[in-house]
């Protein structure tokens, strides 16, 4: 009767373990994100998108169905804590379901999975420090002289490090510069040189990082020795324990989205191409800069103009918008805590799968910041009826001026920056948040004082006696 009354019906025994069974079935069926399988490139057959995993035939990712209903596959590594996407065979009452399409399903990574796995022992290592900064060079000294005499590694340092009159009037650094290779911006590869990166300074520091390698990034950390930490969890302090256990392979991984940014000129082969992912390094040069990957924002501002910037915003070839303003951020999740906050936009996690959209100044009150799914191609480009050109720069660098018929072309990079956690991915984020920002700071309310016996209180309750 009391089941009735509450709009339901008892489940009887036989429903009851029904259900479990069905519910332990979907379990078995999901599987952990091993991230060994996802930093490859599209050799093995799959490809992969900033962590996320095309099905693929690979038989070393395969899983058979033997391995699915034993539940064995994968086993050792079932998670506590996790967050599922759509499963691919996901159905929709009795007769809906997702198309069963294995060259576009997607995997979305857990991030409780995401664990670092060296397939051989790291021995190159890239150190990048702070410019004319005594803190980041002390660390700097003793940093390198311990990975060549305890961990026997070659180590990789920007040949301006050596050229900085505080680096050249230390002796311990001229002592070191014999036995450290030296690589000079834009003239030297690193991609396939580094195995692992280790960064001395604040947020600029991995920004820079972040713009040597316009391909597959090696696994970085981040110490911090800036003004404000945020993307740089690691304390130098414990320096020795922290990169063992890393270089041990003991260590969680956050996979930073970056953006593919291609800036097409009028009438260039380029802009002919359909779609920017399509387009490659070979149809552009890295001296020009038309072509590159972002780590924080894309940003289209009015430059030195006193007019308003009058630009056309493109998602998906559709136009969706005209922007008026002093100009957009077109930025990453781990952007959004960047220029883009600033201007009004939410905090996305790094881990979510996301572009943001986020007006600068608008001459609108009701322009406000969206988010749009990772991948799909945003194109600006400045309007017809504009007063004046508008100028992009990429990550605060590289700034390039637009004219009408140039377009810039964006969408979600193939390359993440793999940042290696201190804790784990949350907790990261969210220590940044309070430390760095100072996220949701305030007074705390007092508590409710005691309340002392009286006609009011008493009457407030209930309590009150009616003894007429």
């Amino acid at each position: 009767m009391s089941s009735l009354a509450n709009g339901g019906r008892r489940k009887s025994n036989s429903e009851s373990s029904s259900m479990d069974v069905e519910d332990e079935q979907i379990i078995n069926k999901m599987v952990s994100f091993n991230i060994s399988d996802n930093l490859t490139d599209e050799s093995d057959g799959g490809s992969f998108v900033n962590g996320v995993k095309r099905r693929t035939a690979n038989p070393r990712i395969t899983r058979t169905s033997q391995d699915v209903e034993k539940g064995r596959m994968y086993k050792g590594y079932r998670r506590t804590k996790s967050l599922y996407g759509v499963m691919p065979n996901c159905k929709f009452g009795p007769c809906g379901s997702i198309l069963d399409d294995s060259a576009t399903s997607l995997t979305i990574p857990d991030p409780g999975s995401q664990k670092l796995n060296w397939h051989k022992p790291p021995l190159t290592v890239l150190v990048i420090k702070k410019m004319h900064d005594e803190n980041a060079l002390s660390a700097f000294t003793q940093l390198v002289k311990w990975l060549i005499q305890e961990k026997n590694m070659a180590v990789y340092v920007e040949k301006a490090v050596f050229d900085d009159a505080m680096c050249s009037e230390n002796p311990v650094c001229r002592g070191l510069q014999k036995q450290i290779k030296t690589f000079e911006e834009e003239k030297d590869e690193l991609t396939n040189k580094i195995d692992f990166v280790i960064c001395l300074g604040g947020d600029g520091t991995l920004l820079y990082a972040s713009s040597l390698f316009q391909a597959s990034m090696p696994p970085v950390m981040a110490f911090n020795m800036g003004s404000l930490g945020f993307l740089t969890p690691f304390s130098f302090q414990d320096f020795k324990g922290q990169v063992t256990q890393v270089l041990e392979g003991n260590a969680g991984l956050l996979l930073r989205y970056r953006l593919k940014c291609v800036i097409c000129r009028k009438d260039s082969q380029m802009s002919k191409i359909p779609h920017v992912k399509q387009i490659q390094r070979s149809h552009s040069t890295v001296q020009s800069k038309t072509h590159m990957l972002v780590f924080n924002e894309v940003v289209v501002d009015r430059g030195q103009s006193p007019y308003l910037c009058n630009i056309d915003l493109y998602v998906e070839g559709k136009l969706v918008t005209t922007v008026q303003g002093d100009g957009l951020i077109i930025s990453t999740p781990t952007g959004s805590t960047a220029y883009a906050v600033a201007a009004g936009a939410s905090m996305v996690h790094p881990n979510v799968p996301a572009i943001v959209i986020t007006p600068i100044c608008p001459h609108s009150l009701s322009f406000r910041p969206v988010v749009v799914p990772a991948g799909v191609e945003i194109k600006i480009m400045v309007s017809p009826e504009a007063r004046n050109s508008a100028w992009v720069s990429l990550d605060g660098r590289n700034r390039q001026e637009i004219f009408e018929g140039d377009s810039v072309r964006i969408t979600t990079a193939q390359y993440p920056v793999p940042s290696v956690c201190a804790k784990d991915q949350m907790d990261d984020w969210f220590e940044s948040l309070a430390e760095c920002l100072h996220w949701n700071v305030r007074k705390p309310q007092k508590p409710m004082p005691t309340l002392i016996d009286s006609p009011s209180t008493n009457s407030l309750t209930g309590n009150s006696d009616s003894s007429s």
